[in-house]
């Protein structure tokens, strides 16, 4: 489920007119699921990804919680350094899915501790 709702959300980003830059970058500190420029303002997007059948247990994104949030951040920032990117502007986006029925994407942008 979580390789399909990662997909759903890439297609989601191109559609938007994003340029994915990397996908499941993984180190010791975490994982970014999504890496992509944001065409609007050169800002480079790090997007961890929820993906759910249902909302019984609460939404999505409050999957991502402090120390997870931590550990992407850690991440992004290894990222950063890797390609020569630390010059630049970049966020943290939640993109959650609800699959129960019609799909329902939410996109929470610069998302901070």
């Amino acid at each position: 489920m979580g390789q399909q709702g990662e997909q759903l959300v890439e297609n989601y980003l191109m559609e938007k007119g994003y340029k994915i830059l990397d996908r499941n970058y993984q180190k010791k500190t975490g994982e970014i699921d999504l890496i992509a420029m944001n065409p609007k303002n050169d800002e480079i997007v790090f997007i961890e990804v929820k993906t759910r059948k249902s909302n019984t247990f609460g939404n999505p994104e409050e999957a991502v919680d402090p120390r997870k949030l931590k550990k992407i951040e850690k991440t992004v920032l290894l990222w950063l350094m890797e390609n020569n990117k630390t010059e630049l502007h970049y966020r943290i986006d939640i993109i959650s899915l609800e699959l129960k029925g019609k799909m329902q994407i939410t996109h929470l942008e610069n998302v901070t501790l």
